[in-house]
């Protein structure tokens, strides 16, 4: 197991030690997950903290006509968990499934908090990244009321600059809440507009 890609994570907020390592190699999985394949279930507890290595990952829903609405992506050095089922055991709503193979770090409830007492510092960390997190839902929700879709593909791209090329039309276009063909139809002005402007 290397834990080095999330001690790099971690170092970006506040410097690491050796006997920090320590503890979180004893209390970090990883694991190797295959496209399509979940890491939560509607109906289950959020019982990981996901840490990405490689790979990329959507968290949705699916409403009572059976379709899916996506409301995270992550990708390497991101974090993806329903934090409200994880801190109070309840069953999820949420799927969180592997968009490509994978390998991520995982963090359970008890080593999470094992690892706060003894590394105080991890939980400064911990309340920057969820607040960030909610910082993203603030603008998404902000976006969904009052931007038009053109907007919220040119918000996805910059909150997301790759995903553009590695996720396809359909999962993009369930994230900003229109349909796949709209979605081409802003791209195919975006780069419509781009060659008048090169030419202009």
């Amino acid at each position: 197991m290397t834990i080095q890609p999330l001690i790099d994570h971690f170092e970006t907020y506040l410097p690491v030690n050796e006997s920090d390592k320590v503890f979180l190699e004893s209390r970090v999985i990883q694991r190797s997950v295959k496209r399509r394949q979940f890491i939560l279930q509607e109906g289950f507890p959020c019982k990981h903290y996901t840490f990405i290595i490689s790979g990329c990952f959507k968290m949705f829903g699916v409403d009572t006509k059976g379709a899916e609405h996506n409301i995270q992506f992550a990708i390497e050095n991101d974090w993806i968990a329903d934090i409200g089922s994880f801190h109070s055991g309840k069953p999820s709503k949420l799927f969180i499934e592997a968009i490509e193979p994978a390998v991520i770090l995982q963090i359970e409830q008890q080593d999470l908090y094992f690892l706060y007492n003894n590394i105080p510092k991890l939980n400064q960390i911990f309340k920057v990244i969820v607040e960030n997190k909610y910082v993203e839902l603030q603008n998404r929700v902000l976006q969904n009321i009052s931007s038009t879709a053109l907007e919220r593909y040119l918000a996805f791209q910059e909150q997301y600059p790759t995903l553009a090329l590695r996720l396809p039309n359909t999962q993009i276009a369930s994230y900003l809440g229109i349909t796949p063909e709209f979605l081409s139809k802003i791209r195919k002005d975006i780069a419509t507009e781009s060659v008048n402007l090169k030419l202009s």
